[in-house]
This record gives C-alpha cells, sequence and structure tokens, in this order.
C-alpha cells in the first residue's frame, strides 16, 4: 500500500517494545554531548544562537513628516495619521474638525450618533438599544473622502510606515 506510514505494512523495521528502554544508553549519551550544562541542563541550539545574524534598523526616508495646519480650525495637526481630507480642498483637516461639521449638517435624532465606518465614510447610526451598541442600524451613508483620491500630504506618511 502506502509507504507514509498512513495506512499500510509500515512495520517492516520496527522493534519489538520489550517494556523498558536501556537506561545506560541514555546516561552514556548525555555525558558525550556538548549541548548539556552543567547540572544536566539541555542548551538548546547553542551553536545557532551565536552564528545569527545582528539585526539592523532600515533607513527611514530623507521627507521628514509634516504637521500641517487644519483648515477649518487653524489649529496644528500634531498627529497626521489621524487627518482626513478636506471634501471641496483636498487639504488635511482634523478627524474631530470632520465629525463636528457631519453633526451640524445632520439632524440626529434621539439614540442617533456619527459614526466612522471606514474606506472615507461616515455613516448615522441608530441603536435600538442605547447601553447594547451591538444592535444598531445605519441609516445614512456619508460619502467624505474619495476611494481613489492620490493626496500629496498623505504621500510622506505612507513612505515610513511602508518601510518593510
Amino acid at each position: 500500500m502506502s509507504g507514509s506510514g498512513k495506512g499500510g505494512n509500515n512495520r517492516k523495521n520496527r522493534q519489538r517494545f520489550s517494556g523498558r528502554k536501556d537506561e545506560s544508553l541514555k546516561h552514556d549519551r548525555k555525558k558525550h554531548n556538548d549541548n548539556f550544562l552543567p547540572g544536566g541542563k539541555f542548551e538548546k541550539n547553542r551553536v545557532s544562537l551565536q552564528e545569527r545574524p545582528r539585526w539592523t534598523a532600515p533607513v527611514l526616508p530623507a521627507n521628514p513628516i509634516t504637521s500641517p495646519e487644519c483648515k477649518w480650525c487653524g489649529k496644528q495637526i500634531k498627529d497626521i495619521t489621524t487627518a482626513i481630507c478636506d471634501k471641496e480642498t483636498g487639504f488635511p483637516v482634523h478627524f474631530d474638525c470632520v465629525l463636528a461639521k457631519i453633526i451640524e449638517m445632520e439632524t440626529l435624532e434621539s439614540n442617533d450618533s456619527v459614526c466612522y465606518i471606514g474606506g472615507g465614510r461616515f455613516g448615522i447610526i441608530h441603536y435600538n438599544n442605547p447601553p447594547d451598541t451591538r444592535d444598531f442600524t445605519i441609516k445614512k451613508v456619508l460619502e467624505w473622502e474619495l476611494k481613489d483620491g492620490n493626496d500629496e500630504w498623505r504621500r510622506p506618511i505612507s513612505e515610513y510606515y511602508s518601510i518593510t
């Protein structure tokens, strides 16, 4: 049948087990093995640890990450990775500024909130039971950023996160 050991006659070269292993062979191997430390502890991969190459940090890009001003509130954007594009101009603005503007533009009922749902889109979420946030429905989706928008201010940021 098959020789993979999953079936068939795979007992050709197997020795019979008599009930006890030869203890003297076990101690003999222990004496002649260089990987055993004093006290009988085994040091695993002793040789390979010395031959391992050292890790070198990747070289950072030459373009520094800038911290521009928000075009809506005029304050500096300290964490540029959380910024989002202005719908009309494409400049970076605070995520919280966009959230506040959407709340001003839309009429929210009780148990409604505005959430970022990914892909440059926001949604108006209605919670059926507010303490249980797992039970909700999306009432309206607001497309904020273009999916294919290649914004110039994001290129230096992507260079830092795409090093490896």
